[in-house]
């Protein structure tokens, strides 16, 4: 018998009611959305709730630093440093300078036969290798685009890059989300659209502008292994987190 699929809750308010049973263990969901749109505060207050909870939670950020983000987690009340100190949570700040390495002799004739750059890094040594004591149930790559940026001009090595990160995910175990920078009304959720095809699932987060003023509202474009509403709901950021709407649909400024 295959083995029973295991599920959990995000914890934020009115989120995990999109959902049939949750967000599957050991997926890798996309988070896309213009600036501003929530993403970062959604990956904080979820990590926050996971990590009571006794998971283990990784952030890796490529643009704000570590105390930036702690700040960011203060201003909703939220005390990242109880969470570090149990061994819950880690937050570090990467350069995307530090995407290159020089790999094994091997590995690097491997990848040039596949026309990609052979400084290619492998993600393992970045993250996991250096604190074997800490193995992340989560991980946050905040974000994506970040990287992606890295490989401008180099779009073959990106790919073969993703295609590593993927398959990187798959073999730790983890459950993974990669935040992507989009238009405030996106129609393309990554860098490529590569990376949304194989990620299991894709939320999406819209800031649109409602006359004078910019509403907020949130999407489970695609989740495989679990039902899913299928409809644009409203959400708010609050002084104490984020609040989704599950019953609030969106219609009229989306479509437009």
């Amino acid at each position: 018998m295959p083995p029973k699929k295991e599920y959990f809750k995000t914890g934020i308010n009115g989120f995990d009611k999109l959902f049939t049973h949750g967000v599957p263990k050991a997926s890798t969901v996309i988070l896309a959305g213009g600036s501003g749109s929530g993403k970062t505060n959604f990956c904080l207050q979820m990590i926050v709730n996971l990590c009571k909870e006794g998971k283990k939670c990784y952030y890796m950020g490529f643009g704000e630093s570590e105390d930036r983000i702690k700040e960011h987690m203060m201003d909703f009340g939220w005390d990242p440093e109880e969470l570090i100190k149990k061994g819950s949570l880690k937050i570090k700040r990467f350069l995307t300078s530090e995407i290159y390495y020089h790999g094994k002799k091997g590995e690097q004739e491997a990848m040039m036969t596949k026309d990609v750059d052979p400084l290619l890094m492998e993600l393992e040594p970045l993250t996991i290798a250096e604190d074997a004591d800490f193995k992340p149930d989560i991980i946050i790559v905040d974000s994506l685009t970040s990287i992606s940026s890295t490989f401008r001009g180099k779009e073959q090595s990106y790919r073969f890059y993703v295609e590593r990160l993927f398959r990187y995910f798959e073999q730790i175990g983890s459950t993974n989300f990669l935040v992507t920078e989009t238009e405030q009304m996106p129609k393309i959720f990554s860098p490529t659209g590569v990376e949304e095809f194989l990620a299991d699932g894709v939320i999406v987060f819209y800031n649109f502008r409602k006359e004078n003023v910019r509403e907020s509202a949130i999407e489970v474009l695609k989740m495989r292994g679990e039902k899913h509403e299928k409809k644009i709901v409203a959400f708010k950021i609050t002084d104490t987190g984020i609040k989704v709407y599950p019953e609030q649909e969106v219609f009229g400024a989306i479509q437009s």
